[in-house]
């Protein structure tokens, strides 16, 4: 084999292993993202949510309750209240954003709501006037603990406090970028950049052997990692900032009910597309053994001719 034969057969080898390294490397760091930005967006901004939605329906259940006097502790709009509260502590188990400790808060939560509701109607069903209304209304807001101080964890408002912070810490984590993610999208850039280098010295390498002046598969190759990966790259900095607008929206509890809505779609805007981008994982496989492929198609016609001579 001459020394042509031996040149090819060693830039072969090399793209072919610089070709399988970034694709997996670019696979498991886009994961790494966007394996996350699905359960931000479907479960943990929604059961951060709901959890908003319960408090608010729970203070304006208690304020019917003061407000509209022995006729509001049963009324309409309290059932209604209550209702919302508890379809609301529902879909937050549901999302199951914590686990097994988030579902049993969200059942204990439960409980108590149905305690507070019993304090209410026994308030509701003594006559006006009566100094057990005061008494009941005392024991229903504390166990309500409207007013109750930091650090108490029996109360509704206390228990849904802590399971907001465990989900929002849970959200927080999804939208981190740890030194993990950093390392493997650094690792990323260097094989890219060896991998485009590569194809293009091997083009050269073809056109000064072989007097063509385009190796359209390697050029097809190369076409494929230039466009592919800075356009992967591009989207996964455009979800990792969304996620982490995302957060940052439902860090704080909205002040008026009316905001929640608003809140949930502004996130659900920012990140609509979660689910799509994130599908792309399989396809970096596709475009990497396609990279493969183009490149041993435009090399390994030239490599058998020059073994075909040498066992002439």
């Amino acid at each position: 084999m001459s020394t042509t034969g031996r040149d090819l057969v060693r830039r072969l080898r090399l793209l072919l292993v610089l070709a399988t390294a970034t694709t997996l490397a670019l696979f498991f760091a886009y994961r790494g993202v966007h394996d996350d930005t699905v359960p931000l967006s479907t479960a943990s901004t929604p059961g951060i949510r709901a959890v908003d939605t319960a408090q608010s329906a729970l203070r304006q259940a208690n304020a019917v309750v003061r407000e509209t006097g022995a006729e509001g502790d049963t009324s309409g709009e309290f059932l209604t209240q209550v209702s919302v509260a508890q379809q609301s502590l529902a879909l937050a188990a549901s999302e199951n954003v914590t686990g097994l400790a988030g579902r049993h808060d969200v059942q204990t939560v439960t409980g108590l709501i149905a305690v507070y509701s019993g304090w209410v109607e026994r308030r509701g069903r003594e006559p006006e006037g009566s100094p057990l209304r005061a008494a009941f209304l005392h024991y229903a807001e504390k166990v309500l603990g409207l007013e109750a101080e930091a650090g108490t964890e029996g109360d509704i408002m206390s228990r849904l406090d802590a399971l907001r912070g465990e989900q929002l810490a849970e959200a927080r984590r999804q939208a981190a970028f740890p030194w993990q993610l950093w390392l493997g999208w650094c690792t990323v850039a260097v094989l890219y950049a060896a991998l485009c280098g590569a194809l293009l010295e091997s083009q050269r390498f073809l056109r000064r052997c072989f007097r063509r002046p385009v190796q359209l598969r390697l050029l097809a190759a190369t076409a494929v990692c230039a466009v592919g990966v800075p356009v992967l790259a591009w989207q996964t900095v455009s979800a990792h900032r969304a996620m982490t607008d995302s957060v940052a929206e439902v860090r704080v509890p909205p002040a008026a009910p009316e905001a929640i809505p608003e809140v949930a779609d502004e996130v659900q805007g920012a990140l609509a597309d979660a689910g799509f981008w994130a599908s792309l994982s399989d396809w970096i496989l596709l475009g990497g053994a396609v990279v493969v492929a183009l490149t041993l198609w435009g090399l390994w016609p030239r490599i058998a001719e020059y073994r075909f001579r040498g066992r002439r």
